[in-house]
């Protein structure tokens, strides 16, 4: 096993056991603070014994530490070990989540008024970023997964015709996997946009750690991907917002990518935050293969479980002919639960299974997604199953299972789907001064059919949005902003949290 070596929390720790007297900022001055809570309640106590051992590390930029935005010390040295762990050229330490990666490339990559060839089901950050690079986006359609009915990502042919009816395209930008955990494997993408000479950004948020296993997917890097953004804290052990960018080749400006993450990321950046990326570095290098093992087995041991008892909630069984072909890669620490009897939406299933102490990341109109960790034992595990069984006891009470499949046969996505034959939308302008000193009113939903919304709807979780500013308004979306409204989504973005009534520029003709 190789020695575990973390520079940058190193150093930290480093800093605090020489007992420094601290006359700069943050306010706490290395915890030192939180001793005038005493004269508030001992039950502070708690707070201080908790936040203390933080504290200590929560530095900013002096000699003794490093400086995120130039980082000449131990920054450095982390970020140089995580490209190497990773397989990257050079790899950038994120403490505003994947949401800052996206942002950084898109400002880099696309000045204002250059077009770019995105999948229409990305993250809200991805069209934030648009909106602030003042881009023009040509929009590709999703494929649909076969066994679920879920958007993936576009065609390679798809890809390919738009890169010949756009020439001048800056980039592609994908997301794979999607938040269920699907992916498609990406060589032959990377190939057919580097024959065009322009790179392929892929936000991988969610798969930080594929490819450290032969069980998990393969990377994005390993495909070849130009630049590609992980949510290490989504998969990985750092602290929330923590996350990466990792950039290869020659078609990314390194210089350009350093002035947009400073211009995107805080001058004072979480040094525990930097340090916890550190820490999941060093514990993937040093453990490997073996640092997957146990959740592997463990779900493994669930999975099996769930398929011998004859009880409503059922994980989904997946068409292995996919996998084998290449069609398809699966992440195995994502597993998707629903009601086989069509009873329970995901969204009511998930409340049961709070009920019972298990909280999961998310839910659909007809899926729940829980993430495994890497810490997961069968602890864990048989919590799940009692939370599981009582459900079925609650909800079968003739005893008689009737199966009503699992959901591909009407779309349970939280995302909307282009209906464009071709799978390529048109050009759509994100410059600022087209959405700027227009006129916007309130309208009930229904009544706001072939007008443009003047709000970002964005189902949250996932992230992806169902309407972005600007975008028109059909039968088919207001038709699912209804359903998951209904359902019980939670939405970010819209002005009206119930989505009865939704924001719409009113100096406009309609389609």
């Amino acid at each position: 096993m190789k020695s575990f070596h973390a520079p940058l929390y190193e150093m930290l720790v480093s800093h605090a056991t020489t007992k420094p007297a601290s006359f700069h900022v943050p306010g706490h001055h290395n915890s030192e603070s939180l001793h005038l809570l005493e004269k508030v309640s001992e039950q502070t106590k708690e707070i201080t014994d908790r936040f203390k051992p933080i504290m200590e590390i929560d530095l900013t930029e002096i000699s003794a530490t490093d400086d995120l935005h130039h980082p000449e010390g131990a920054i450095k040295d982390a970020q140089s070990l995580a490209a190497k762990c990773f397989g990257a050229e050079d790899t950038y330490f994120l403490v505003g989540g994947s949401t800052s990666g996206n942002l950084a490339l898109l400002l880099t990559i696309c000045t204002p008024g250059d077009t770019i060839i995105v999948q229409r089901n990305v993250h809200k950050s991805v069209i934030n970023g648009l909106k602030l690079a003042g881009a023009t986006a040509v929009f590709l359609t999703p494929q649909f997964d076969k066994t679920t009915g879920l958007a993936t990502i576009p065609s390679l042919d798809q890809v390919e015709t738009a890169l010949m009816q756009y020439p001048k395209a800056t980039a592609v930008f994908l997301t794979n996997p999607n938040y269920y955990g699907i992916s498609i494997k990406l060589d032959a993408y990377a190939d057919s946009v580097h024959r065009s000479g322009i790179p392929l950004i892929v936000d991988e948020a969610h798969g930080a750690h594929y490819g450290f296993h032969s069980k998990l997917p393969q990377s994005a890097l390993a495909a070849g991907a130009d630049a590609v953004v992980q949510s290490t804290h989504k998969t990985l052990p750092a602290l929330t917002m923590g996350a990466m960018l990792h950039v290869q080749g020659d078609l990314i400006d390194r210089g350009s990518l350093v002035q947009s993450l400073s211009m995107i990321q805080s001058s004072s950046p979480s040094f525990p935050i930097m340090a916890s990326l550190d820490i999941a570095r060093a514990m993937v290098q040093t453990l490997g293969s073996e640092l997957f093992q146990p959740v592997l087995d463990a779900v493994n041991s669930f999975n099996r479980w769930v398929n011998n008892e004859q009880l409503i909630v059922r994980t989904v069984n997946w068409d292995e002919e996919l996998e084998a072909e290449n069609i398809r890669q699966l992440d195995p620490l994502r597993v998707l639960l629903y009601d086989q009897t069509g009873h329970l939406s995901g969204y009511e299933l998930l409340k049961e299974l709070e009920q019972h102490g298990c909280w999961a990341e998310m839910a659909d109109l007809r899926y729940v997604v829980l993430v495994m960790g890497i810490h997961m034992t069968e602890v864990e595990i048989g919590k799940l199953r009692v939370a599981i069984t009582s459900i079925h006891s609650k909800y079968n009470k003739s005893g008689a299972i009737i199966v009503m499949g699992t959901g591909t046969e009407k779309s349970s996505s939280t995302e909307i789907i282009l209906k464009d034959s071709s799978g390529i939308g048109v050009p759509v302008s994100f410059a600022r001064d087209h959405i700027v000193k227009r006129e916007i009113a309130s309208m009930q939903l229904r009544q706001c059919e072939g007008l443009q919304s003047a709000e970002m709807i964005v189902p949250y979780p996932p992230g992806i949005p169902l309407v972005y500013v600007g975008e028109r308004l059909t039968v088919d979306t207001i038709s699912q902003i209804e359903s998951l409204a209904t359902a019980g989504a939670k939405f970010q973005g819209a002005d009206n949290t119930e989505l009865s009534t939704i924001k719409v520029f009113i100096d406009q003709k309609r389609d």
